[in-house]
């Protein structure tokens, strides 16, 4: 009961991841508009994701405009676009495998194979969360380094979006939750941990007993 559990939870974390995910793939709320220098009052405000920008309008109008050329994205956002549009279909063929393989599932009769299709889906639901996770760390550091770099206009500069902390969170909950997953799904014979029997026998007392001799 304790592996179904902790097989549970771990899915459980990992789906919530890959909504998380998911949410970071669509959000345009990657850079933000850094309000510095004579920037402090401003009409309006803009937003940028991987896939189009939008203008915040002091009137509470939001005009937004998907990018109109793939060739004329910069490479951060490219790579940042694959590798988060990957790690998405990596986390739905861990599901799929997820939902297979967990203990309270009959889909599988096999408890063997269910137990290799859980620990499968724990490590791709791993590796979709490092996918994720790379483009994020990636396009923070560039924005903070144009924040601080002197020879970046202050109109240009820009701060971490609401998706980029979005991203950390639905990073972290894919890697603990592919670990309870992979952890929780031992197969059939296999202990958690290490066992030891209280019948093994020591080399004395498997010698028999000690034969004591008199001498005369």
């Amino acid at each position: 009961m304790a592996t179904t559990g902790m097989q549970l939870f771990g899915l459980v974390l990992s789906i919530i991841g890959w909504v998380g995910g998911f949410l970071v793939c669509t959000l345009p709320m990657w850079r933000v508009t850094a309000f510095i220098g004579n920037n402090i009052v401003t009409a309006q405000i803009t937003w940028e994701g991987l896939w189009m920008n939008c203008i915040w309008q002091s009137t509470g109008e939001i005009q937004c405009k998907v990018y109109d050329s793939l060739l004329a994205l910069p490479s951060d956002m490219k790579a940042a676009r694959g590798l988060t549009v990957l790690a998405l279909l990596i986390c739905t063929l861990a599901l799929t495998l997820g939902v297979l393989g967990i203990k309270c599932t009959q889909c599988v009769g096999l408890p063997s194979l269910k137990a290799r299709l859980a620990r499968v889906s724990g490590v791709l639901f791993v590796i979709a969360g490092f996918l994720i996770l790379v483009p994020v760390c990636w396009t923070a550091h560039s924005i903070i380094r144009d924040f601080y770099d002197p020879y970046v206009a202050a109109p240009h500069k820009r701060e971490l979006g609401p998706a980029l902390y979005l991203g950390w969170g639905g990073s972290a909950l894919l890697l603990i939750g592919g670990s309870l997953l992979y952890a929780g799904s031992n197969p059939p014979g296999i202990p958690s941990s290490p066992t030891f029997s209280s019948d093994e026998s020591s080399p004395r007392r498997a010698g028999g007993p000690a034969q004591v001799k008199g001498y005369v």
